[in-house]
């Protein structure tokens, strides 16, 4: 009889033992659980505008602080009302908000779909400008010797992967030839499993790492791979030998002069989510698109130089005839006018900068037709009617 009272105390505790280390795991792994959930309903229709407002609810996040100095002013110019053909593709692409500088001055200022001034609003891939911006800066250092260095001289841990053999132009034009598929709409898509790596705090440059494969040679095409620019990171990090949050806020954040402390969306290891996590102000992004349409100047101040500045947004890459060309990290139209380039995000995000003509407009939007045929061409052609209304009233 004892000793079956003595087997049943112990099948208690260890019921209870299970018990609690079944309730533990729930409590680790509620978070990632939730983000999960976040990234599978992200872009759904009664959401999506939502949590491009609020990413840092759902992710991780690291600040980029803007230190003590006042804002760059963005002074008031005489207001502009948006053509009526802009402001009709406005509300058919659920744009969520619009700021639109001339030659530095304020003059037209609209948000949408209950979104407000102050927000800070998901980049998606404009954040891959803002890389190149601190690519240039990271040269000009010396920490990157040359744009034709190997990617593996400053992240050795790529060593046999499929980065083993490009480099870090290649990088920047997206020609390194690594396999990647970047459909948004397939769920077993390596984009979007990068996505779920990220929500379950994963790391990012474990994926990165465990990429092996490649479609072509480093340098021959252009295709675009977005976690080429994750890699970006990872040789900038490699070259200074500190954090890309640190690196940025230093060196171009704080430059800049903004009004409020962005962030960036991170992996489970506090990495900074390079490709897309960039989240600012409608007004801070076109402090920075300022910066370029000044050859990287702002006030008195050169952030970036105006060499880079030159060189990164010429289209370089190696595109195919007829499409969309790219730099480093910068988009141009087929046909680009004079000084054109383009920061561009999934579900209509555009940083439009016309350098001749000293125009900027901030575009953030929740379109979910973003992929359907003639949405770029008509965004470009809205974007230029925009411009083109700035220049006629001067």
């Amino acid at each position: 009889m004892a000793s079956a009272r003595t087997f049943g105390r112990w099948v208690l505790r260890a019921v209870l033992a299970l018990a609690v280390i079944a309730a533990a795991g729930g409590l680790w792994y509620r978070e990632e659980i939730g983000r999960l959930l976040v990234v599978n309903t992200l872009f759904d229709a009664d959401r999506i505008v939502h949590n491009f407002s609020h990413m840092g609810d759902a992710f991780p996040t690291a600040p980029l602080p803007i230190g003590d100095a006042p804002a760059t002013p963005l002074p008031d110019g005489p207001p502009l009302d948006l053509p009526a053909g802009v402001a009709a593709w406005l509300t058919e692409t659920d744009a969520t908000g619009i700021v639109v500088l001339d030659a530095g001055a304020l003059v037209h200022q609209s948000t949408y779909l209950g979104t407000g001034d102050d927000d800070l609003r998901i980049s998606w891939s404009i954040a891959k400008s803002f890389l190149s911006a601190l690519t240039g800066l990271s040269v000009a250092s010396g920490e990157i010797a040359s744009l034709d260095d190997p990617v593996t001289a400053y992240v050795p841990r790529l060593d046999g992967t499929a980065y083993d053999g490009a480099t870090v132009r290649n990088l920047l034009q997206m020609s390194t030839g690594v396999t990647f598929d970047e459909d948004y709409l397939d769920p077993k898509s390596d984009i979007n499993r990068m996505g779920r790596i990220l929500a379950l705090g994963g790391s990012m440059d474990g994926f990165a790492a465990s990429l092996s494969e490649r479609d072509r040679p480093p340098g021959e095409t252009w295709s675009y791979v977005s976690i080429d620019t994750h890699v970006l990171g990872m040789v900038l990090r490699g070259a200074a030998g500190r954090g890309l949050p640190e690196l940025m806020s230093e060196r171009l954040i704080t430059p800049l002069g903004l009004e409020a402390e962005p962030y960036f969306l991170t992996d489970g290891d506090g990495v900074a989510f390079a490709l897309g996590g960039l989240n600012l102000t409608l007004r801070d992004y076109a402090r920075f698109g300022l910066m370029i349409a000044q050859d990287g100047r702002l006030g008195e101040r050169q952030i970036v130089p105006a060499d880079w500045i030159a060189e990164s947004t010429n289209a370089s890459a190696q595109t195919g005839p007829g499409a969309l060309r790219y730099g480093y990290q910068w988009w141009l139209p087929a046909e680009p006018r004079p000084g054109e380039v383009m920061g561009r995000g999934v579900y209509g995000q555009y940083l439009y900068i016309d350098r001749v003509r000293d125009v900027v407009v901030v575009l953030t939007a929740a379109n979910r037709r973003f992929r359907e045929p003639g949405q770029t061409d008509r965004a470009i052609a809205m974007l230029r009617d925009l411009a083109d209304a700035v220049v006629a009233r001067r």
